[in-house]
């Protein structure tokens, strides 16, 4: 079975479930370490990497800019990119429930 899409990396995925509502770049940032607990910290380098690539993709689209400023840029999951969270989401669910059956000695 192939999958044209390769695992997401946690950064990507987080990215992806903080852009379900228009956010500009800081509030991504703000957002994902907010989720995990200050676990995962985004930074400016990683985080617009990122954007590009998800743009490039057609997984997210620039929602509005103020065109006078580089942080006024708004993103937003388009619905190939929630196809593509959805598809990662039950990959990471099959990951937990085989290793669970592993704790459990099943």
């Amino acid at each position: 079975m192939e999958n044209k899409n390769p695992p997401l990396t946690e950064a990507l995925f987080y990215i992806l479930l903080a852009v379900r509502k228009p956010v500009h770049g800081y509030g991504i940032i703000q957002e994902v370490e907010e989720m995990t607990g200050g676990r995962v910290r985004l930074g400016p380098g990683t985080l617009y990497g990122a954007i590009s690539s998800l743009l490039e993709k057609g997984w997210i689209v620039l929602y509005s800019a103020d065109l006078g400023s580089r942080k006024k840029k708004e993103y937003v999951i388009t619905n190939q990119g929630r196809e593509v969270f959805s598809a990662e989401l039950r990959r990471l669910r099959e990951l937990v429930e085989n290793g669970e059956k592993m704790e459990d000695g099943v």
